[in-house]
């Protein structure tokens, strides 16, 4: 926790820092009929301006102990046409909560989904669904990245991006290896 990263999540976060437990719990049989649900609800909302709906983050691995917050990924032409895509979600109950160069991110009101917005070429798509695809086939990375999950997540945090952060390094770790089977997987 530096005054420095308080500052860029002062110059990104729509409301503000939180303060929030970070809570991880066993997976949930339950969450990717969650996820169909919702992609359903914002494919509905924006139409053809959906490029693509992913079911992303912890939850989209089956076995893995996960904050039960549903993470989606969502593609659009352009993340920063805001008006194509920000209003109908907000119409159905999202709210804009981070606003990068290159990414939006929006997320319920009860706080227990997150739809990531990124464009069609952006890196972090395959950041995510290699990390993803990975751990749904690889026992000892799920495991490591859980028991570091549930580690971290018995400390105090004065926002819920100071949590990623640090758990940061063993996702690059793990995402490393993800991507060298993506490229070995693919010939």
């Amino acid at each position: 926790m530096s005054a420095e990263m308080d500052a860029e999540l002062d110059a990104v976060l729509i409301g503000g820092r939180e303060t929030r437990p970070i809570v991880i719990v066993d997976y949930d049989n339950g969450w990717p009929d969650r996820f169909e649900e919702l992609a359903l609800q914002v494919k509905n909302a924006l139409g053809n301006g959906a490029l693509s709906v992913e079911h992303i983050g912890s939850t989209a691995v089956p076995g893995l102990a996960a904050k039960p917050i549903v993470d989606m990924l969502l593609v659009v032409h352009d993340v920063t046409d805001e008006d194509a895509y920000v209003t109908p979600l907000e119409q159905e109950g999202f709210v804009l909560r981070v606003r990068e160069p290159r990414h939006r991110m929006l997320r319920t009101t009860e706080k227990d989904v997150h739809i990531h917005v990124f464009e069609p070429e952006s890196q972090e798509i395959k950041d995510y669904r290699d990390l993803r695809d990975w751990l749904r086939i690889n026992e000892a990375d799920r495991d490591l990245y859980a028991s570091t999950k549930k580690k971290l997540a018995q400390q105090r945090w004065s926002d819920m991006n100071y949590y990623a952060d640090a758990k940061s390094s063993v996702v690059q770790q793990i995402l490393g290896r993800a991507h060298d089977w993506r490229a070995t997987s693919s010939d």
